[in-house]
This record gives C-alpha cells, sequence and structure tokens, in this order.
C-alpha cells in the first residue's frame, strides 16, 4: 500500500468512527482534552467543560497539576528506576508530555503500551503517539474491567516477565466501588513481576464546589465519576513499597523548584508504589 492509499484508508476509518458517536453527550476524555487546550471535542464537551469551570475554576489547574504529576512520577521511573516498560491504562486522548514521549524522552528504547476502550481515543493515539526508532508504542483496544484480557494483548509487545510500571491515571473514579478497584488492580499487578510500580491518582472529595461540579455533570448523562477521600486513595496500593513521599496531593509529589507560589494542594491525590 502506498503513503497515498494509506492516507486515505485512515480518512475512511476515521470517518467511520466519527459517524457513530454520539455528540449530544459530553465525554470525559474530551472534555479532559478542551481543559488541557487539545482540539479533540466538541460544542457539547465544550459547553459541559464551561459550566463544570463556572462552579469549579480549579478543574483546569487540576487537569494540568495531574498531568505534571504523570510526567514527573514517569521520569523517575525512567531514570532512576530503570524502568523501560509502561503499560498506560485509561489513556485518554493524546495531549502533551504523554506516557511515551516523558519516557523515550529518558530511555529512547522504552517500551509503552496504551490501552483503552474508546472507538476515538484509539484512532487518535494511532495517529499520534508515535514512538522513537529505538522503543516502541503499541494501542490495545480493552477493557479496564477485564485485566486478563489488558494483561494478554500487553504481553505482545511488553516483556511481562520484567518489571513494568502500570498507570491507573484518574480512571478510577469511573468504578464506583472500592472492592472492585481494588480486585482490578490487584489482577493487574499479580500479572507482573517484583519491582514493577503502580502510578495512580484520582480526583478526592476534598471541595464542596469540585463535588457540587461534579454532581452536575454526572446529570448530563455522562459516564459519571466518582470522587473519593484521600484515605480511600491510599487504600489502593496496599501491599505495595510507597515511594516518598507516599500518596499525597499530585502538587506535593516531588515538586520540582520554582520561584512561583505552588499554590495550595490539588484536590487529586497520587503516589506511586513498587510491587515486593
Amino acid at each position: 500500500m502506498t503513503a497515498e492509499e494509506e492516507r486515505f484508508a485512515w480518512h475512511e476509518a476515521e470517518k467511520d468512527i466519527y459517524s457513530g458517536i454520539d455528540t449530544s453527550v459530553p465525554h470525559s476524555a474530551r472534555i479532559w482534552n478542551y481543559w488541557l487546550g487539545g482540539k479533540d471535542n466538541f460544542p457539547v464537551d465544550q459547553q459541559a467543560g464551561d459550566e463544570y469551570v463556572q462552579v469549579f475554576p480549579g478543574i483546569i489547574d487540576l487537569a494540568r497539576h495531574s498531568r505534571a504529576f504523570l510526567t514527573r512520577a514517569v521520569r523517575h521511573l525512567a531514570a532512576q528506576e530503570g524502568i523501560r516498560q509502561f503499560l498506560d491504562v485509561g489513556t485518554g486522548l493524546p495531549t502533551f508530555d504523554n506516557t511515551h514521549e516523558v519516557a523515550q524522552r529518558v530511555a529512547p528504547d522504552a517500551r509503552i503500551v496504551y490501552v483503552d476502550n474508546d472507538p476515538l481515543v484509539l484512532l487518535h493515539a494511532r495517529a499520534l503517539l508515535t514512538s522513537t526508532p529505538e522503543g516502541v508504542t503499541a494501542y490495545v483496544d480493552a477493557d479496564l474491567h477485564d485485566p486478563p484480557a489488558i494483561l494478554e494483548k500487553a504481553a505482545e509487545t511488553l516483556d511481562l516477565s520484567k518489571p513494568v510500571a502500570l498507570m491507573l491515571m484518574g480512571i478510577m473514579g469511573h468504578v464506583s466501588d472500592d472492592a472492585e478497584i481494588k480486585e482490578i488492580i490487584r489482577r493487574l499487578l499479580d500479572g507482573l513481576p517484583s519491582g514493577s510500580f503502580l502510578v495512580l491518582y484520582d480526583g478526592t472529595a476534598t471541595d464542596e464546589s469540585f463535588t457540587e461540579a461534579q454532581e452536575g455533570y454526572d446529570e448530563t448523562g455522562a459516564v459519571p465519576y466518582r470522587l473519593r477521600r484521600p484515605e480511600q486513595i491510599i487504600g489502593f496500593f496496599e501491599g505495595l513499597e510507597l515511594l516518598d513521599p507516599g500518596v499525597v496531593p499530585v502538587t506535593l509529589w516531588r515538586p520540582e523548584p520554582s520561584p512561583f507560589d505552588p499554590g495550595p494542594p490539588a484536590h487529586a491525590y497520587g503516589g506511586v508504589g513498587r510491587k515486593p
């Protein structure tokens, strides 16, 4: 197939996917993309995002701080812990400093597998998330609730006998039951060897306006997102060896030196834990 034929095939696939998208209901990945300055969103997402901001203006800073946490965590794992494999479940739409970009800046041979089950996310991931020549970036269509399928497909790219960083970034709020979250994490980590890591953050019910904004969003018909107490998020790291400073507001996880006031702690908690 020529390059022109490949471009035509890709655009035809894109049209098919877009034709099946319900643009009458906001979508969390597209709203997050909108807050981060991306262009892969629709008017319904922009309206929902703007309404959210009116109630909780801090959501835009929270989105940026959460991405900065991902950047610092991935960079630490690649540079200081020698991790060369990353399994990013719940990829979301590509924006800036995606997992593979951060990891491969440190280690060009890093291998990254992104997992999502949203056709729009997968379309953009395949188009935009390219790899260094030395490394590998792959994309898996699988559901968070099916750890065996995730691990089976990830094993086509990653060597699961060697340490892997499991990334669960801002997605566990879409699972309502804490016990189910712990079971998902356990099953995923059971498929990874000792020395692997869990990197996780989620929004917290630590601000009344944040809770109010989220309740309003949930009423739009979009997939709801549950804000949790910090101690609940800490509990998701049970059995793991937490790296300092533990599970904390994402702005406080190994912040980088800055002459500017970092502002109040973000209403999202995250951490990094090592599997013994």
